[in-house]
């Protein structure tokens, strides 16, 4: 493919084409991104050459954290070579901050060639993939309490720490500014996070129950996974509303300051067929790097003397929303509101409403078999406690 098929028109370092299917995500991972120069890569002689170049370019040089990717083979090389299982899970962390912001940026570049409805709907699936991919592998390895613990504390800190800490600094920033915001996104996302937390307190009530054990237990799950088929419906009718009756609610600014305070205007900067490329290695990568974290955690908290949870819920989400949540902060410095609650206030919907119900629906399987065990044990600890008697 020729290299002016594969690149947009460059003018004083900035992207010029027309604006589309832009969110709130995109565009706080977009703060973290570099202008590249391709002059030096234009004068390449060879189309394959040049155009391997422009995609290690793009793709690889394109963020501002670039320097963490030989995190990636270094933790690969870590567990080849039976290194510290700390070391494993800490550059494992550090190789999926990267990875994370790299698959906003590529699930964005699809977003040109599909259009705003079919990118729209890859932003509101893809967001979080980092996550839901860490929670899968939990899930197929018995580690509960992990995918819990793990999601739980990235709602806690897209609405605690991201949210709080941008309105604080923009606050402080801007202080003799008004602060601005549009009042429909920030309801529309707030009647999502109500809806998601009746659902998720509807099913832990039934301890409170009174009744036999078994009951209680297996009206407790199947209510669970009743609520979470409910989100999950819930969520689909929140993206028809979002991408199809609704979308003015959700269209940015025709302008937007991205690139350094350059008024710039998004195109695509690498094929189609590169990007799945790309798409596809980034994914199985973050997947690698997802079963390295799972794998190393419960080592890694009994070495350093931390709980699972403190792991789980604090830094996990830090790593895997770090590009975003640091764009969250720079637009809130420069007094956009808009974008810093729709990163906040969406990726904590997207999680409460997509990534944990669909957790239930893919483990129902094994939360089936975790279920019977809990029914044995509780069958063991009934016939010690009824032959107590007999003993003394």
């Amino acid at each position: 493919m020729d290299f002016e098929q594969e690149t947009p028109i460059l003018q004083n370092g900035a992207v010029k084409s027309s604006l589309i299917g832009r969110t709130a995500h995109n565009m706080s991972s977009s703060s973290l991104r570099r202008k590249s120069d391709l002059t030096l890569v234009s004068k390449v002689r060879f189309g394959c050459l040049r155009l391997l170049l422009v995609n290690l370019q793009e793709v690889i040089l394109g963020t501002k954290i670039w320097f963490l990717f030989p995190a990636i083979p270094l933790a690969v090389l870590a567990d080849s070579l039976g290194f510290g299982r700390a070391w494993v899970f800490v550059l494992s962390l550090l190789g999926l901050a990267p990875l994370a912001e790299r698959l906003s940026f590529l699930t964005e570049q699809i977003s040109y060639f599909t259009g705003p409805t079919i990118g729209g709907l890859l932003n509101a699936t893809c967001g979080n993939a980092t996550e839901l991919i860490i929670a899968i592998f939990a899930l197929s390895k018995d580690k509960i309490e992990l995918v819990k613990y793990s999601l739980f504390g990235s709602v806690l800190s897209n609405l605690l720490l991201v949210l709080g800490t941008s309105l604080f600094i923009g606050g402080i920033v801007n202080l003799k500014r008004q602060q601005t915001y549009d009042q429909r996104q920030a309801e529309v996302n707030s009647h999502m996070l109500l809806l998601a937390l009746l659902c998720h307190l509807l099913p832990m009530l039934f301890p409170y129950v009174r009744g036999s054990t078994h009951v209680v237990v297996a009206e407790a799950l199947r209510l669970s996974r009743a609520s979470s088929i409910v989100m999950l419906v819930a969520y689909v009718a929140y993206l028809i509303f979002q991408l199809w009756t609704h979308r003015e609610f959700f269209e940015p600014d025709k302008e937007l300051e991205v690139y350094n305070d350059d008024i710039v205007q998004e195109a695509p900067t690498i094929g189609i067929w590169s990007t799945a490329a790309w798409l596809v290695g980034v994914t199985v990568l973050i997947a690698l790097l997802s079963e390295y974290v799972v794998a190393t955690i419960e080592d890694v908290s009994k070495s350093w003397g931390l709980s699972v949870a403190f792991l789980s819920m604090i830094l996990l989400p830090l790593v895997g929303n770090a590009a975003e949540h640091a764009g969250a902060l720079i637009f809130a410095y420069k007094n956009k509101l808009d974008i810093t609650l729709g990163v906040a206030l969406g990726s904590a919907t997207q999680i409460a409403m997509f990534v944990i119900p669909l957790c239930v629906i893919v483990g129902l399987r094994f939360l089936s078999v975790v279920y019977r065990q809990f029914l044995g044990k509780l069958d063991e600890l009934r016939l010690s406690v009824a032959e107590l008697p007999f003993r003394t």
